[in-house]
């Protein structure tokens, strides 16, 4: 009876051992209508994670992951920059053939591309992004197909645009909230796409990862990155998402940490700059803890995100599935990656790289190739004694290498706009002949820092010269023309800062932001016409600022009707998200048009998102235009607040010294005003500001103030126009 019943038994554990054995070995999908998230961790190394063998930090959420996931131990990026790396990573094209070919000046044309949000969202899924960088907001076009797009960064004055960031706190909490409100909809499919920003520049994590990590900062934002994730994939669990859901944890691009000279990323196309940490956790932790030793790639990701949910893969897409990477017999994926960061921003050649298998060729002025895997820091190059696999590679590279279209010149209106105005449609991008080899350039990049730590700090002045000596050696470094441009604006010296912002637009090939920042110089010298012409060349990449500098314009001429629209405009064009800047200029508008109540509403929503924000971020204008409303409405001690709020962010703007100067004045606080001028000039010893200080003594009635000020200022400024001129 016992050996019949186990007769009959057989039949069954053998059904039930090829059921386990499905699970284990079939489970890699589809999965129709799982959850599919995508956290991209930005500037994040793979080799400086454990789960890559790395000991200098320690990441639990991350490693708790890596046992539920699938890791791929050789997985890279396609360009070390942010916006063109994640345009191919939610593509699954090659940023030489979708065309973004740098962080500012390009839009992705999501449109003509298979663009995986777009899909899934009309496969019946609901979209959601949150993202922490300026250059990732959502009129570059990534916001396209999704439901909602938060992209709550706004452009910070004094930092480069790059550093333009929100914590990865606030981040999360925008992603949750989207699945929150989702409601019953979260059992249905949806997508979401979490950017976290750190450990990105400047690296200063919270406690107790900074005092943890002290000597290490980069890592400690790891440390802190990892905590964020962890809170947050303890909210997928709770809520009943995380075993089901699809999920990809990657990064952009990694780090130069000063290998090979680059402090950060984007010049050089070094292993340190390209692999990046990729996971891949299916419904159930199918594969869980295992890896893929083959060659992945970023563009791999949408192409097996759209197979596990059963979805077709759409024509014009360069990766193909990461899954197929198992197998050992699969052939050996190249990967290209490029970077016009160092023709764009200075001038220098661009570089291009082909990884196939265990050799990195690099095409520059003086090309390189590496063998991975005797040398993986890539301090031996072997094409000398590796001449076919030089002529091979370099073989392959050739016809992927495609040409760089100008920024923001990609259409024959924005092209004869350029040259109505006197400046060259290619710039940079167009020019021809040889270039300096990055290599030769990399040291410039201290001096570069340095100017940039003054400029950062508003010590405008004391940049100006350091500015001018890197552009008299590197003529086409944008960069440098345009940051002088603006240190010469804020020190009053106009002409100059046209001159050093026509040539960065000329350089540049009519960049956006550029054309914004000339435009708004223009404005301030009363060249309304000249102005309105940048302001319109930046309107199909930078909308919201464009249509913010039309709206100056047109208050400066007095059309309030066509200042409030395209006001209005502007703040549309952001409207995924509470950017500061155009509701500033709404502001100013409403106050125009004697609309203060108004306008103070919009001030106190953009006061109250703010206070909202970690930290303490700086919107130049904001506290000043809030003060001036209060002022206005005789709500003196809170006037007084928001202009010392603007004082201690912007001490170099010398409006709100003023300004508070004349409200202590009004209230008969005299020696209160004059010690408000003081500071003004003490603060800023420019000409800019001894002029504003001097016309206010003027206006208060203090003449012989005034006059006295004066003579002192013209003997510290000889040479400024604008004192000889009072």
């Amino acid at each position: 009876m016992k050996r019949l019943t186990l007769w009959l038994l057989l039949p069954l554990l053998g059904a039930l051992a090829a059921v386990a054995g499905c699970r284990r070995g079939a489970g890699t999908g589809p999965f129709p209508g799982a959850p599919v998230i995508v956290i991209s961790i930005d500037t994040l190394r793979s080799d400086h994670l454990p789960a890559y063998g790395y000991k200098g930090v320690e990441t639990p959420a991350l490693d708790a992951f890596r046992r539920d996931a699938l890791l791929f131990e050789r997985a890279w990026s396609h360009t070390p920059l942010t916006l063109p790396s994640h345009a191919s990573i939610l593509s699954g094209v090659l940023p030489n053939h979708h065309g973004v070919r740098d962080n500012l000046g390009y839009r992705f044309d999501a449109a003509a591309h298979p663009y995986l949000p777009h899909l899934l969202k009309q496969a019946g899924y609901a979209t959601g992004a949150a993202v922490s960088a300026y250059v990732l907001r959502g009129d570059t076009g990534l916001g396209h197909g999704f439901d909602r797009y938060d992209d709550g960064v706004t452009r910070r004055p004094t930092e480069a645009m790059g550093n333009s960031q929100r914590s990865g706190g606030e981040t999360v909490r925008a992603a949750l909230a989207w699945l929150g409100g989702l409601g019953d909809a979260a059992e249905k499919p949806f997508f979401l796409f979490l950017h976290l920003y750190e450990p990105h520049t400047p690296y200063a994590p919270p406690e107790p990862f900074a005092t943890r990590y002290r000597a290490a900062p980069y890592d400690g934002e790891i440390a802190a990155t990892d905590a964020l994730l962890g809170g947050f994939f303890d909210e997928l669990k709770s809520r009943g998402l995380y075993d089901k859901a699809v999920i990809v944890v990657l990064s952009d691009h990694g780090e130069g940490l000063g290998e090979h000279g680059e402090p950060e990323h984007g010049i050089f196309l070094y292993r340190e700059a390209l692999q990046v940490p990729l996971l891949l956790k299916l419904p159930g932790s199918s594969l869980g803890g295992t890896s893929v030793a083959g060659t992945a790639r970023l563009v791999d990701v949408t192409p097996t995100l759209l197979a596990l949910t059963g979805r077709p893969l759409p024509a014009g897409m360069d990766g193909a599935s990461l899954l197929d990477l198992r197998d050992e017999k699969a052939p050996v994926r190249d990967v290209y990656a490029e970077t016009w960061y160092p023709r764009l921003h200075f001038g220098w050649s661009e570089l291009t790289s082909l990884v196939r298998d265990r050799f990195h060729y690099i095409e520059a002025p003086r090309p390189e190739l590496y063998d991975l895997a005797s040398d993986p820091g890539e301090t031996r190059n072997v094409l000398e004694q590796e001449r076919r696999t030089f002529a091979s590679l370099r073989q392959a590279l050739a016809p992927l290498v495609t040409p760089l279209t100008a920024p923001s010149a990609v259409d024959a209106e924005t092209a004869g706009r350029l040259a109505s105005l006197g400046y060259l449609a290619g710039g940079a991008a167009g020019g021809s002949g040889p270039l300096p080899d990055p290599k030769d350039g990399i040291h410039t990049l201290k001096d570069l820092g340095e100017a940039m730590n003054l400029f950062a700090a508003q010590r405008f002045a004391e940049s100006v010269p350091l500015f001018r000596r890197l552009v008299e050696a590197n003529p086409q470094m944008v960069d440098a023309w345009e940051n002088l441009g603006e240190a010469l604006q804020k020190t009053g010296r106009q002409e100059e800062a046209l001159a050093a912002f026509k040539q960065a637009m000329t350089t540049s090939g009519g960049a956006a932001h550029i054309a914004i920042a000339t435009g708004t110089l223009l404005l301030e010298m009363k060249r309304y016409d000249e102005a309105r012409e940048h302001a319109e060349i930046a309107l199909k990449t930078s909308p919201a600022g464009a249509r913010s500098l039309l709206s100056q314009i047109a208050q400066a001429q007095g059309d309030l009707a066509a200042a409030e629209r395209e006001a209005r405009a502007a703040v549309e064009a952001e409207s995924f998200s509470g950017r500061i800047g155009p509701k500033i200029v709404l502001a100013q508008v409403l106050q125009k048009q004697g609309k203060v109540e108004e306008a103070l509403a919009v001030t106190q929503a953009a006061v109250d998102e703010v206070a909202r924000m970690e930290g303490r971020p700086k919107f130049s204008g904001l506290f000043f235009q809030h003060g001036d409303l209060l002022a206005r409405l005789g709500r003196n001690a809170e006037a007084e607040k928001a202009f010392q709020r603007e004082i201690e962010d912007f001490p170099s703007n010398p409006a709100a010294f003023t300004r508070l100067a004349v409200l202590y004045a009004a209230q008969g606080r005299s020696q209160e005003a004059v010690a408000v001028l003081k500071a003004l000039v003490d603060r800023n010893d420019t000409p800019l500001a001894y002029a504003e200080a001097v016309r206010t003594l003027r206006t208060l009635g203090e003449t012989q103030g005034a006059a006295a000020l004066l003579g002192f200022a013209r003997q510290k400024h000889p040479d400024s126009r604008e004192l000889r001129a009072m």
